[in-house]
């Protein structure tokens, strides 16, 4: 082949019209990513992006909305341990999931109720 995949350059979760606000106060607030500006004549469709190292989270508004509840993001961290008590310290429940080896993880609901995967490799 004469071509090949270099990386992943976004992932986008999908929310109800006029949840931009609400999206900061989760993405950059709770879980600590940088809001990145959107492209100008990508502004008037509305949603915001997020970032964090090489990797960008696009929220997208979709009308009407349906939450993700099986596709998701997952999203590698360093320091489960810790991250489940911040988001405890910050009313947002997680489940833990143990049925990956080697890997530990747990699942959270961004505010409009799509499922999002945060794991820890051993």
């Amino acid at each position: 082949m004469s071509f090949s995949f270099t990386g992943i350059h976004h992932v986008q979760l999908a929310a109800p019209p006029g949840s931009e606000e609400v999206a900061r106060k989760f993405f950059v607030g709770i879980l600590g990513m940088e809001e990145i500006e959107q492209p100008e004549p990508m502004k008037n469709r509305g949603g915001v992006w997020f970032g964090f190292g090489n990797y960008h989270l696009h929220i997208g508004i979709e009308k009407p909305f349906s939450p993700a509840k099986k596709a998701h993001p997952a999203f590698e961290v360093k320091n489960l341990e810790a991250l489940k008590t911040h988001l405890m310290k910050n009313d947002v429940p997680f489940n833990v999931d143990y049925d990956y080896p080697g890997v530990n993880r747990i699942y959270i609901e961004d505010p409009w109720g799509n499922r999002v995967e945060i794991l820890e490799v051993m």
